[in-house]
Parts: structure tokens; C-alpha cells; sequence
């Protein structure tokens, strides 16, 4: 059975078609879904599957692009991290893309209200010792940074998590993993120009493993430019499974275990 450890399923395009989404994971043997937050106005939609559904799961966080919107202190993410069926604070971390068109000209140092959010994420994750989901993007070093600030190390006091949808380098994945965090990949891994990236998930060790969809972007190949859903995670595992030359099976029971290893509230 696979599990797709990142999807957006309370957004509009998959919510109002999850009756077909969840058959056709049943038939793709995908039989788990970590549910993600991106603002805490969203938390509930994402909560409410979660305890609607005994295979779902949430998060609670505000993903870094997210402007004007309700911004979160530590006891915000703490009371809502607290709940049922929550097993990780995020997504967080930190995104500066193409950040002189997106954000209006903007430099790195106008972006400190992200790095500001990012170190409350991280408090709130470290207080209730659940697992991080990060977002990471033309920000690495900076992500790492702050991390490393805020406490995390890998030692028994540290949260953890996930960077999720890795497109970062090998460096960049050991420095995580260093830190005791795993990595997920996604689609992306199934896209011709991404050579370099299954470089480096054919590197990194098969116990920090996961996989995801990031739905309802990044659909794999043969999907590429639709709408993508948690049915379609086996063909991240087929990839990995194929870079790593094993049967797919196998990595779909090992990114499974990983997931429990990773967030052990959903034993619970």
C-alpha cells in the first residue's frame, strides 16, 4: 500500500470531486493522506477530513507565500496542533522565488515577516514535539540557518520533519539530513529535465525516504499538466523503486514505514 504524504485535498479542485479521488486511490492501492494546511482560516476544511475520514490526516501551518491573511502565534499553532488527528506543524519554512516579480521588488531583507513566521513554526513544532512539513524554495540556506538557530540538530530534543517536494542539491538534502529531517519527493521526479534531481534521490538513504503528489500541482508523468491527486503517488514510488532497483512494492511498503517512523501519531 502506498501513502501520499503531502496533498491539498480542501483545495476547491479536489474537494469538490473527493468521492472519485478516494476510489481511484482505493484502486491504486494508495491507502493514506496526509492532509496539508497552508492558512489557519483553511485548518478547519483540512481538520475536517482528517477526522472525517479514518485514512486522512492534517498539519496546521501557514505556508510562507501566504500574504493577508491571519497570522499565527505559538499558542495558535499549539492549540490547533494539539488535536486529534494533527501530526505535523506546517507547511513552513521559506520561499523567495522569482521574488522581484512576486513579491513586488521586494530583496531577501524585506522578507523577514517570513523568516519571522518560519521561527514561531518551529517553536510551536519543538513544544509539542510534533514533526515539521518544510517548504523550501531559492531559500535553502536560509532554511538550514534558521533551523539550526531555533534548536533543531537531530538530538532527542529537536521536532524534525520533512522537506517536502525536494528540487534542492545533494549538499542541500545532506544538511537535512544531518539535521534528522527526511526527504519527499514528488512528481517532479517523473519530469525529463530533472535528471539532477533523481541523481539525488537515488543518493539519499532509503530510511528517510518518502513520497508525495503536492496535489493538485506537479502531476507525474503520464499525467504532466493535469490535475493531480494522491492516485497517481505510486508513479513517484515506480521512479524511486527504478532508481534504486527494487520492485515498486517494496519502496511502497518502505516510504510507508517511513511515514509512520516520521509522524507516530498516526499509530496512535
Amino acid at each position: 500500500m502506498y501513502t501520499d504524504s503531502h496533498c491539498h485535498l480542501s483545495f476547491p479542485e479536489l474537494k469538490s470531486n473527493l468521492a472519485d479521488i478516494r476510489a481511484h486511490m482505493a484502486s491504486a492501492q494508495v491507502s493514506r493522506a496526509l492532509c496539508i494546511c497552508t492558512t489557519i482560516e483553511e485548518f478547519e476544511q483540512v481538520h475536517e477530513l482528517a477526522t472525517s475520514y479514518d485514512n486522512f490526516w492534517s498539519t496546521v501551518g501557514v505556508h510562507p507565500d501566504n500574504e493577508d491573511i491571519y497570522e499565527p502565534n505559538i499558542q495558535d499553532l499549539i492549540a490547533r496542533g494539539s488535536l486529534d488527528r494533527v501530526v505535523a506543524i506546517g507547511e513552513t519554512g521559506l520561499d523567495y522565488y522569482q521574488m522581484s516579480e512576486r513579491k513586488g521588488g521586494r530583496t531577501i531583507e524585506d522578507m523577514g515577516w517570513q523568516r519571522d513566521r518560519f521561527r514561531t513554526h518551529i517553536r510551536a513544532a519543538r513544544q509539542l514535539q510534533l514533526p515539521m512539513v518544510i517548504h523550501t524554495r531559492s531559500a535553502s540556506e536560509d532554511t538550514l540557518s534558521i533551523l539550526k538557530e531555533e534548536g533543531e540538530s537531530g538530538d532527542n530534543g529537536s521536532a524534525g520533519g520533512v522537506f517536502h517536494c525536494f528540487t534542492e542539491t545533494q549538499a542541500v538534502a545532506k544538511a537535512a539530513l544531518d539535521l534528522g529531517f527526511y526527504i519527499s519527493f514528488s512528481g517532479i521526479l517523473t519530469f525529463k529535465s530533472a535528471q539532477d534531481l533523481r541523481d539525488v534521490a537515488a543518493w539519499v538513504p532509503l530510511d528517510r525516504l518518502l513520497i508525495e503528489t503536492d496535489s493538485p500541482y506537479l502531476a507525474p508523468v503520464p499525467y504532466r499538466g493535469k490535475t493531480n491527486n494522491p492516485s497517481y503517488v505510486p508513479y513517484v514510488a515506480q521512479l524511486l523503486a527504478d532508481l534504486r532497483g527494487m520492485p515498486v512494492q517494496e519502496m511502497a511498503d518502505l516510504t510507508s514505514q517511513n511515514f509512520n517512523q516520521l509522524f507516530p501519531k498516526v499509530m496512535i
